[in-house]
């Protein structure tokens, strides 16, 4: 058994409860007041780079589509890390103000094509219930949602194969982001009616990018717009939903009931800590430390390294690399016996007539 396979066995150990909680939070406290310097040059950085990289493939286009597609990338990473501002400003992280904050969220749903006001208020109710068995069907998604075992065996056959058919990584990781971005974001069909500013935000960002789109097509053309923007949104969004995915499920990470829940275990054996390379780490705004954006939501990006150092030495935090990001796509199943997410392979291999197991999930 190799050194991370026992750390991630142990972690089903770790009392939920935990004395030391408050003692992480004071030492984290102090990263989570912006900086406007700090802001303003990410926002620099990140946007401007967007827009730098797209006016670059733009006049590539007339040349060669090839060195449109190998700037793809680099532009979708640039996006990637806009979305990650919007995310700070969402949480009131990114400036002290909450106008500006509103502000600048509001300018990246430009790019990022995800509605600020209605994706701000959806995501906050993720962060209240993540990895808590008793509250998943609100404020939940695919992503961060799973059931346990017992309530998957519960199921017809035809509701296991759609669970199945939806968590497959193709559909859930390749699939569906582009859908999501591209046409979800543009209906407010998951909204409560009472969430009217939401759903008006909605129109108004859709007439937004509309009018931005009809500009830059009659510009451009319009079919040099979508020959150049399509790709890099298609691959941003599998890149963004994949990172989501990846740091809520893994075989370490842990559930609880609404009596053993609290926001300290949530969030460091409820989510993952991702160590990337450093330039993907730029790109992703380090958002791969989410165990500590989860411990507090707070702190802008460009301080969550410094968190995370900052606690480093009071409990062996464990480290997902990005070989193991590719197989947590695959937990979709917690397993209330074993205390750990398993994947559909894992349950194929369970023993149904065995005494204990026919217990556990009749």
């Amino acid at each position: 058994m190799t050194k991370d396979t026992a750390l991630s066995k142990d972690l089903s150990a770790i009392p939920v409860r935990d004395a030391h909680g408050d003692d992480r939070r004071r030492r984290i406290a102090r990263f989570q007041t912006p900086a406007l310097r700090s802001s303003l040059a990410q926002v620099v950085t990140s946007i401007g780079g967007y827009l730098a990289v797209c006016a670059a493939m733009y006049a590539a286009a007339g040349i060669s589509y090839w060195i449109v597609l190998v700037l793809v990338p680099v532009a979708a990473g640039f996006l990637v890390r806009t979305f990650i501002i919007q995310h700070d400003c969402g949480h009131g992280a990114f400036f002290r103000s909450r106008r500006a904050n509103q502000t600048v969220g509001i300018a990246c749903s430009l790019f990022t094509l995800a509605p600020y006001l209605s994706w701000r208020r959806q995501h906050a109710g993720h962060h209240r219930v993540w990895n808590n068995l008793d509250r998943r069907n609100s404020g939940a998604d695919i992503y961060s949602f799973c059931l346990t075992v017992g309530e998957y065996r519960a199921l017809s056959p035809r509701r296991r194969r759609w669970y199945r058919f939806t968590r497959n990584p193709i559909i859930a990781n390749l699939i569906l982001p582009p859908l999501v971005f591209l046409v979800l974001y543009r209906l407010p069909f998951d909204m409560p009616a009472g969430w009217r500013r939401e759903r008006h935000a909605v129109y108004w960002t859709n007439s937004a990018l509309a009018a931005l789109f009809g500009t830059a097509g009659m510009i451009f053309g319009f079919d040099r717009v979508v020959e150049i923007q399509l790709p890099v949104t298609i691959l941003a969004s599998i890149v963004g939903v994949w990172l989501f995915t990846v740091q809520h499920r893994s075989d370490s990470i842990v559930w609880a009931r609404e009596g053993d829940w609290n926001t300290l275990t949530a969030s460091l054996v409820g989510s993952t800590y991702l160590r990337l390379p450093r330039l993907l780490q730029w790109f992703t705004g380090n958002i791969g430390l989410h165990h500590v954006h989860h411990l507090n939501s707070k702190i802008p990006n460009y301080r969550l390294q410094q968190a995370h150092d900052a606690i480093r030495d009071s409990r062996n935090i464990p480290v997902m690399t990005l070989f193991q990001a590719f197989k947590a796509m695959f937990y979709v199943l917690w397993d209330e016996r074993l205390r750990r997410m398993v994947t559909f392979r894992d349950l194929a291999q369970v023993q149904p007539t065995r005494e204990i197991v026919r217990e556990h999930y009749r």
